[in-house]
């Protein structure tokens, strides 16, 4: 997806469009709501993730400015403003999501992706596949080449993160937060043995592999 990050915080803009770009998105910066409209309006982005308190023109103010244009982009808004009433207040402004701060990168990522896949009903998926390996998201099954694979909990996980971002860089980090829910590096092997064990179930057996390290970056997971 295309997606364009309005943050005034340079830090936290600065992680988002970091971690965004990791999991294979195009990502635009802007840091006050008057860019962030102009920006916009220029360009035609699958989603906008938008800080609530901005120089220039807050967010809401902005937001209300694009749907009173009869821009539908869907909207994730950031505020350090959580309560119930903020909200509220957030999403009938024309917000499609509302994020508290602090928020962990992997809720921010899943939200983004949710509401791009909200405004385009097509794009929901309950299968995935790679080559001859699938994954059914609903039965929680996985095959390759028609045998069944039993995987446990955590490496279904493991391979879900993997096969919905087939062909690109799954980060340490991006496994980190998405597989075992850590904010931080625990400086264990837990990701290497994890790996060793998934790749031993849908690789060893087979004449291809799947399942590449990409030295210095993370894995990838392709034909």
């Amino acid at each position: 997806m295309r997606i364009l990050v309005v943050e005034d915080d340079e830090i936290a803009a600065e992680y988002v469009r970091k971690g965004l770009m990791e999991a294979g998105h195009v990502v635009d910066l802007a840091g006050d709501g008057e860019l962030g409209l102009e920006m916009a309006k220029a360009a035609d982005y699958d989603a906008l993730v938008l800080d609530r308190m901005l120089p220039k023109r807050d967010g809401l103010s902005m937001l209300a400015a694009m749907r009173e244009d009869g821009d539908a982009t869907p909207v994730l808004i950031l505020s350090a403003l959580g309560e119930v009433d903020h909200r509220i207040e957030g999403l009938r402004a024309g917000g499609d999501d509302y994020l508290a701060k602090p928020y962990s990168f992997a809720e921010l990522l899943a939200r983004v992706e949710a509401i791009g896949r909200r405004s385009d009903p097509t794009a929901a998926v309950t299968k995935l596949k790679v080559g001859d390996l699938e994954m059914d998201l609903l039965a929680r099954t996985v095959t390759r080449a028609d045998e069944n694979i039993l995987l446990q909990p955590r490496e279904f996980r493991l391979l879900e993160c993997l096969m919905r971002n087939a062909g690109r860089v799954v980060t340490r980090t991006m496994l980190l937060e998405k597989v075992w829910d850590y904010h931080f590096d625990p400086q264990t092997n837990v990701i290497d043995v994890h790996i060793s064990r998934l790749r031993s179930k849908i690789d060893k057996e087979f004449d291809t592999q799947l399942l590449h390290t990409v030295r210095g970056a993370g894995y990838r997971l392709q034909t």
